[in-house]
């Protein structure tokens, strides 16, 4: 059971690390950018933190993902996707299958797109708080399967049916 200690502690600083990055972007540095004079100069250092960010939350969702599976697995708790008490675990999956394919696919082909260049150019501030509000989604749903992780991984599931 070592391993599967080890798994749990790997996935929760995943979490961490990922989650919490997404905090920091949302709640910090995008209101700040928005306030920055020149919308153009904001996204140049949003394009940089984003390029820095994204390395770290590559690696943070990999092992999210692997350790994930992995106490599944060994827990042999695929029972669990087919009950709604465990809604959290459905969760959970699709939370980090949007983020990696975000950043693992489209993330990569957006800085490799010379039109997404062009419409970078064309920021304004609104442009960011835009860009908030849908981290803000990502965040709100982030932490709510977190708080229904730990609350159903401690026997607090929904009763019924």
């Amino acid at each position: 059971m070592d391993e599967l200690v080890f798994a749990r502690v790997l996935h929760v600083l995943g979490v961490v690390l990922w989650i919490g990055g997404v905090a920091m972007v949302t709640t910090i540095l995008l209101p700040t950018l928005s306030q920055m004079q020149s919308p153009a100069e904001a996204m140049e250092v949003f394009k940089r933190f984003r390029r820095r960010f994204a390395a770290q939350a590559r690696y943070a969702t990999l092992f999210v993902g692997l350790s994930g599976f992995y106490m599944t697995y060994v827990l042999n708790a695929w029972e669990r996707f087919i009950q709604w008490q465990y809604w959290w675990m459905h969760m959970m999956v699709l939370i980090w299958l949007f983020f990696s394919v975000m950043l693992f696919i489209m993330e990569p082909r957006s800085r490799r797109n010379p039109v997404a260049t062009e419409v970078e150019k064309k920021v304004t501030s609104d442009t960011f708080h835009a860009i908030q509000r849908k981290h803000l989604l990502l965040l709100s749903l982030g932490l709510l399967t977190i708080a229904g992780a730990v609350a159903g991984s401690h026997g607090w599931l929904i009763s019924g049916f």
